[in-house]
């Protein structure tokens, strides 16, 4: 059953047109992921859905309503059109459990007690119930992002707006978050989620909207957009997203099993035999040989995070590190041949410290 319909819906502005001539229908249960490049008006087809944007023309019908119409009841229409965005939006001066009863209790008159024990349940839910009396500032990014949804939930909406809601994450916040994303839509949560997480998209979603300049360039189910694109400039923008992500725990942390690994996606991912060679050389040295042996000392430092990406176009690798533990540059600090060879392969290596160490690496 048809539940968002959206017709030849513009938005400009003085300087810029982010939406020329979107077209699309929802259906009850459909769980779309919107992707493309930045600044192709992801973000901003959310906006003008829930009406944080008046659209420039156009018509959005919801549940039967055109609710781009001049006098339209917008405070009802995000009663039932929940949002979750980027930068959480929590009310800093109230804690967790008032976060998640403010609307509930001011906007659909639902008694304290009640509001508080829906609330409690949500809390639960999202894995937060111990969290109920902290306020914002005492919580991790993720925390925050989850009580976000929690508080969007709470209204009980038909259907869930997501504005990248995993972009402001470190990578071990990221996975938390996407959790409970997914246990909505396997509860059948009809939900849009604008994201840069392909893999999670890939699995999540029913649908999948590509943008570009402004308009839903092609649509089709995950395998379509992601394996069998039609169109050339969807084709393209999946070939720069040719990504792999590793989460190395003492339990998983098997030398044999992540060489394999990192030759399986090397084999699918990359046309180029150097930048191949060079990925799976410079795991070996600074993943294999040197922090799997620094963490197996400091476990504390578990896990391990690895994102892969590569860029046909170029062509290039870019490797992420992320770990916990004191801090320790495996290049200055680690194996001193291993250092020698991953700064000969590499093009460019940065490494930080910010209470996790963090490490980039291009090929």
């Amino acid at each position: 059953m048809s539940l968002l319909k959206i017709e030849h819906l513009r938005k400009e502005y003085p300087d810029v047109t982010p939406l020329k001539d979107v077209n699309a229908v929802i259906n009850e249960g459909d769980v779309i992921s919107v992707i493309g490049p930045s600044g192709t008006g992801k973000s901003t087809l959310l906006r003008c859905l829930n009406q944080l944007e008046r659209p420039t023309s156009g018509t959005v019908v919801f549940n039967g309503e055109e609710i781009t119409a001049p006098g339209c009841d917008v405070s009802a229409l995000r009663r039932k059109m929940g949002m979750v965005f980027q930068s959480f939006n929590l009310f800093n001066n109230k804690n967790v459990i008032e976060n998640i009863m403010a609307a509930p209790v001011k906007l659909n008159r639902v008694p304290k007690k009640q509001a508080y024990e829906d609330g409690m349940k949500l809390l639960e839910r999202v894995g937060l119930k111990d969290k109920a009396l902290s306020y914002p500032e005492e919580l991790s990014g993720g925390q925050k992002q989850r009580v976000a949804i929690a508080r969007a939930i709470a209204m009980k909406p038909d259907i869930l707006l997501f504005d990248e809601p995993t972009s402001a994450l470190d990578p071990t916040m990221i996975a938390e978050v996407l959790y409970v994303i997914r246990e909505l839509a396997e509860e059948g949560m009809t939900m849009m989620i604008v994201t840069h997480e392909m893999k999670f998209a890939k699995e999540i979603s029913n649908r999948v909207f590509f943008m570009e300049d402004g308009e839903i360039y092609e649509e089709g189910t995950p395998e379509q957009i992601f394996d069998h694109p039609e169109k050339e400039k969807t084709r393209q923008f999946i070939r720069r997203l040719k990504t792999l992500e590793l989460e190395i725990t003492p339990a998983s942390a098997d030398p044999s099993d992540l060489m394999n690994r990192i030759e399986h996606f090397s084999s699918r991912a990359m046309s180029d035999r150097t930048v191949r060679r060079n990925l799976s050389l410079m795991f070996e040295e600074i993943v294999v040989n040197d922090l799997l042996a620094e963490l197996g000392k400091h476990p504390e430092g578990f896990p391990l995070h690895v994102h892969m990406e590569y860029s046909e176009s170029a062509p290039e690798a870019a490797v992420s590190l992320d770990w916990g533990g004191d801090e320790y540059d495996p290049v200055k600090s680690g194996d001193e041949l291993s250092g020698m060879i991953v700064t000969k392969l590499a093009k460019e290596v940065q490494y930080r410290y910010d209470n996790r160490n963090h490490m980039e690496i291009r090929l």
